[in-house]
């Protein structure tokens, strides 16, 4: 099996050592992504705009793919408070409604940048072209 993998050029990636996507056969893996564009956060204090930038930049990284919303399988929600639960949900009813994925929302204690009050996760499918058995 062929794994691809795919670096956004965050900091973060090469600091720790990961990749943003891994695909491994017909199923594509996003890391946990913040709400950050170019190292800089994205609506400081606003849940609903940090959970539309972090969905927006794990999206993103399915591009490569050539998938988008509607291949997402599961996504998780991480929050740093249940007072957001409504507008994180909001968010991710907005991005994901025409085709609902499974779903978990888990309050955390905090990130790495305690700014950040969301972070994501998506698990997505992609159609495999038919490959000959083996010989």
């Amino acid at each position: 099996m062929t794994i691809e993998r795919v670096r956004t050029g965050n900091p973060w990636e090469e600091k720790i050592g990961f990749a943003r996507a891994v695909a491994a056969g017909d199923r594509v893996l996003v890391a946990g992504t913040m709400p950050l564009v170019d190292g800089v956060l994205v609506g400081e204090g606003d849940p609903y705009e940090q959970t539309k930038a972090a969905f927006t930049q794990a999206l993103d990284a399915l591009k490569p793919f050539g998938l988008g919303a509607e291949a997402v399988l599961r996504t998780r929600v991480y929050l740093t408070h249940l007072r957001d639960v409504d507008a994180a949900g909001r968010a991710h009813r907005e991005l994901f409604e025409a085709a609902p994925p499974a779903s978990s929302l888990v309050v955390v204690s905090g990130f790495v940048d305690s700014r950040v009050l969301v972070e994501v996760e998506l698990e997505a499918f992609r159609e495999l072209s038919e490959r000959p058995e083996p010989t």
